[in-house]
């Protein structure tokens, strides 16, 4: 019988620990992790191929789970980013003199314990040790059984170089793949400080709905581009394409296309890069009708309702006919989830309103909404894309999974 309790403990002992440690010794161990990852391809991909091999290749996760060389080499290569990033552990966000003398600071601290619930994704096993252990946090990771042999195999890594690097070696800790393991996780008030969960939209309404603890939301994106009354073609047809088609399994993917019904006519100009991949198109009357004429029978449905709601996570995209911008925005406001949106438009105005009105984490113009990714934005790479508005919002790097707390220095001053 697993003894949860003590992984419990033994990750809030490791946190104790890691406050001791220092910048350069958290950083060493990040850079040893991306030599050994550099090292152990045929290790790591061998690992993954059990996994791969219990999977049905036609499963959206299939392309999440998929390890390769080059995704290996990406791997490393966003290591040594966040390894060479400035820790912002011990930042000073506020510093004043009260009037009776006390020196006040605001300083950036770790969160201690961060529990995060993922699916079959083991670069997730990679990003969140080195963004949590240069943070000094603990990474208490449940993975998904589909992937349990993938993070096992990048579990031993990070143990290895741990231990190189004289630091706890509960700093990062694997849990079981069972469902009772994540009730565990979601119920260690006084052990686990936050908890983040990365996957679909099931997953993300039991880990919040199930946990004691403290948890951000990230993950499920219901995903829109709009092609504006004034939008560029060409800067569509790549937007679109881009979007739709770089990965289909990931959550800023695109979901639905919105058309200004002014733009109907160009609608199989925009959609003809997509055609040649297989893109099935789930199209409203109107665009259906105008589609029908150009766009592969094989490729073209009506839309349902229930379409309209739809995180694809595969080669399949919905087609919506709007009347204008404000209709765009009330589609996405009842439609999106909060993660990314984006408006194809000349017209200085109508982005203006866009950009002020449409609630996500990210909104973009002229831009696939591809680039929803901490490692595009700088971070060095992200622990999730949280996609609500009470603490951290959008991509998740090294800031947003430290808190901070306020110090006080005085020479005997008491209260009145």
């Amino acid at each position: 019988m697993i003894d949860y309790n003590k992984i419990f403990e033994n990750a809030k002992e490791a946190s104790r620990k890691l406050s001791l440690t220092s910048d350069s010794q958290r950083e060493s161990a990040i850079l040893t992790l991306a030599q050994l990852v550099d090292e152990s391809h045929n290790f790591l991909l061998e690992a993954n191929r059990r996994d791969l091999d219990k999977m049905d290749i036609n499963n959206p996760l299939y392309d999440r789970l998929q390890l390769t060389d080059s995704r290996l080499d990406a791997i490393s290569s966003d290591l040594r980013a966040v390894a060479a990033l400035p820790s912002p552990i011990g930042e000073v966000l506020e510093h004043r003199v009260l009037p009776n003398g006390i020196d006040l600071k605001k300083v950036r601290v770790p969160f201690g314990v961060v529990g995060i619930v993922y699916e079959a994704r083991p670069n997730v096993t990679f990003d969140v040790f080195a963004l949590c252990i240069k943070c000094a946090n603990v990474a208490l990771l449940k993975g998904g059984s589909d992937a349990e042999n993938s993070n096992e195999a990048a579990i031993s890594l990070i143990k290895k170089a741990l231990e190189i690097n004289n630091l706890p070696i509960d700093s990062c800790i694997l849990m079981p793949s069972s469902r009772e393991s994540t009730t565990a996780l979601l119920n260690a008030v006084g052990y686990v400080d936050i908890c983040i969960p990365r996957g679909g939209r099931r997953l993300i309404d039991f880990v919040r709905n199930t946990a004691k603890i403290p948890v951000i939301e990230t993950g499920a994106g219901v995903v829109h581009t709009y092609f504006d009354r004034d939008g560029n073609l060409e800067i569509g047809r790549k937007v679109v394409e881009n979007g739709k088609t770089r990965r289909v399994s990931v959550c800023n993917a695109l979901d639905s296309l919105l058309v200004h019904k002014d733009r109907l006519k160009d609608l199989c100009s925009l959609l003809l890069p997509l055609s040649s991949k297989g893109v099935e198109i789930f199209a409203d009357d109107r665009s259906f009708d105008i589609l029908s004429k150009d766009y592969p029978e094989e490729l073209l449905h009506k839309a349902t309702n229930e379409d309209r709601d739809k995180e694809w996570m595969d080669l399949k995209m919905g087609v919506y006919t709007m009347d204008s911008v404000e209709d765009a925005i009330r589609h996405i406001a009842l439609h999106g989830s909060g993660h990314s949106e984006s408006i194809i438009t000349e017209k200085e105005d109508t982005a203006k309103k866009f950009l002020n009105q449409v609630d996500a984490s990210c909104v973009y113009v002229n831009l696939p909404t591809s680039f929803t990714d901490g490692g595009q934005f700088g971070l060095g790479a992200e622990i999730g894309i949280s996609t609500q508005k009470l603490g951290p919002r959008g991509p998740m790097g090294l800031n947003e999974i430290t808190t901070y707390k306020y110090i006080l220095t005085g020479e005997g001053q008491t209260r009145p």
